[in-house]
């Protein structure tokens, strides 16, 4: 039997997927599993290593049993990831020291402060290209370090590992003979030199993290040895095409030129834009630069705004204030007004992201009146989402000089129109949503199969890609201005606003030179 297909796991923050992908691009299996998130502490937030490792097994077996599929038909397994989550285990055991410490959490907030005080913040921008932020990888795994007794122990027997969650699973699943990670997850860690291409021993120093313990830095597209779990096939499976998820979004949608630019709706929401072979220009006003991916030795760069908080959003709204059962429910919810009224929620559930920067911000509703009702709020919370990414662009565009053109959209919540329609509106731009919603997957599974001769180039993935189906803007421009300054007097309330807590950013001006970026690309008269 030809080897046609490809496994791709796609891990995210709330659960993990496993997708069949075929020659012709198609996904003809699917299968998902949800783990648990653990909130032990305000701010803090955890999974178990183990729970998403047999979700993943799991999730594998039910996609191949559903594709009718033998694992000798696969070209390959690829991945794509959650990105900066820590893990910290023994690799004589495989099993992990402590819970992994996701991406959101702020417990390493105040020594982001500390180190910033110090005056590193700038050392870090230069090496990392990010911001001294506990959103990375580099302090979630100092506090493992200094928390968890055994681990000097195991350092010094050679048996501590660190690794982002795709090096925790290519290590399960290669049974413990590949340590390794990839351009996109290590360059979110603080701790890997964007323009050496290496991890930089000047930063490991800086965040107490042993170099001896981090993963091998493989190209995205590179091998990453050999499936020897017995739990996950019949027959071992070349493990080709690693990848962060919000990378992955923006290969899925073929975004290869300058200028191309996703978002990717999920937990948090990832704005990314291609920049080309060359990091762009230092940013000041809270972009990361990223690497957005690496095949046969060539790096592509890109820049990225990080939103901490919108799906997870409307999971807080339905599973804490109960103001809807299901989505279904929501969308009838949401038919019968037509307007927020004022009312707006910033989700600083877990600070505030670019272009703000404040992990000290908490979340607020305002603008409620006697009126307000559960629906007001539940739109409030779909808006919100569209607020955070039309702020990301007006900064994309102005930090990399280049006019946003189309935004292509992906991810769990693209499937509501209303959000489609509404982000359309407000960037005043047409937004593009993929007829597939696993774009990270799809983009995993292009590096997969192009590492092992599925596909010849990108030109045949181009003529592969589905149609996407498009929302022109329709609001009028004064209800469009109206609504983006009832959004920044909302922001202004909570962003820098935490006692005795440094500010993280600030909340820009409609209208000032800062803020709209070079002329021309979005001003505040068509946005």
């Amino acid at each position: 039997m030809s080897a046609a297909y490809l496994a791709v796991v796609d891990q995210s923050t709330s659960g993990t997927k496993a997708l069949i992908v075929g020659r012709d691009g198609r996904v003809v299996a699917r299968a998902s599993a949800t783990h648990r998130q653990y909130d032990p502490q305000p701010g803090w937030v955890e999974h178990d290593p183990l729970e998403i490792y047999a979700n993943v097994k799991r999730a594998l077996r039910e996609a191949m049993s559903r594709a009718g599929l033998a694992s000798t038909q696969l070209a390959a397994l690829s991945i794509t990831n959650q990105r900066e989550t820590a893990v910290m285990w023994d690799s004589a055991t495989g099993r992990p020291l402590c819970p992994a410490i996701v991406w959101q959490c702020r417990r390493t907030a105040d020594r982001c402060a500390e180190l910033a005080a110090a005056g590193h913040a700038e050392a870090v921008r230069a090496s990392t290209g990010l911001m001294l932020d506990p959103y990375f990888s580099a302090t979630k795994w100092g506090w493992m370090l200094e928390q968890v007794p055994q681990a000097a122990e195991l350092l010094v027997a050679g048996r501590l590992r660190l690794g982002t969650v795709d090096s925790w699973l290519v290590w399960q699943m290669s049974a413990g003979r590949m340590h390794a990670t990839d351009y996109t997850n290590a360059s979110r860690t603080s701790l890997f030199n964007i323009h050496t291409l290496q991890w930089d021993e000047a930063m490991c120093e800086l965040f107490g993290v042993p170099l001896a313990a981090l993963p091998e830095v493989r190209d995205s597209d590179g091998e990453y040895g050999m499936t020897a779990d017995p739990e996950l096939f019949d027959t071992p499976v070349p493990i080709r095409g690693v990848i962060g998820d919000s990378q992955g979004a923006l290969l899925g949608h073929l975004c290869l030129e300058p200028g191309m630019a996703k978002a990717t709706y999920g937990t948090g929401t990832s704005v990314l834009m291609t920049t080309g072979e060359r990091p762009a220009a230092q940013s000041g006003g809270g972009l990361v630069q990223a690497l957005a991916w690496s095949r046969g030795g060539r790096v592509t760069y890109a820049l990225e705004a990080v939103i901490r908080t919108t799906g997870d959003t409307m999971r807080w709204v339905r599973d804490e204030l109960g103001l809807f059962r299901d989505f279904e429910e929501l969308e009838r919810l949401l038919a019968g007004i037509e307007d927020n009224e004022g009312v707006y929620l910033v989700p600083a559930f877990v600070g505030m992201g670019a272009p703000y920067w404040d992990p000290y911000a908490r979340a607020a509703i305002s603008g409620l009146s006697r009126t307000s009702g559960r629906a007001h709020i539940a739109l409030a919370a779909l808006e919100s989402t569209a607020y955070q990414v039309h702020d990301a662009i007006r900064l994309l565009q102005g930090e990399s000089g280049t006019p946003l053109l189309e935004l292509r959209a992906d991810g769990g919540a693209t499937p509501n129109a209303r959000l489609m329609q509404v982000q359309a509106d407000l960037l005043n731009r047409p937004v593009a949503r993929a007829e597939i919603a696993e774009l990270s997957a799809l983009g995993a599974a292009y590096l997969g199969g192009l590492a092992s001769g599925l596909w010849s180039d990108t030109e045949e993935l181009a003529a592969l890609q589905k149609p996407y189906t498009r929302f022109a803007p329709a609001m009028e421009a004064g209800l469009r201005a109206r609504k983006l300054g009832g959004w920044v007097d909302a922001v202004a309330a909570v962003v820098g606003r935490s006692s005795g807590a440094p500010r993280g950013g600030s909340v820009p001006s409609q209208g000032t030179a800062s803020w709209s970026g070079a002329t021309g690309l979005m001003d505040t008269s068509d946005a």
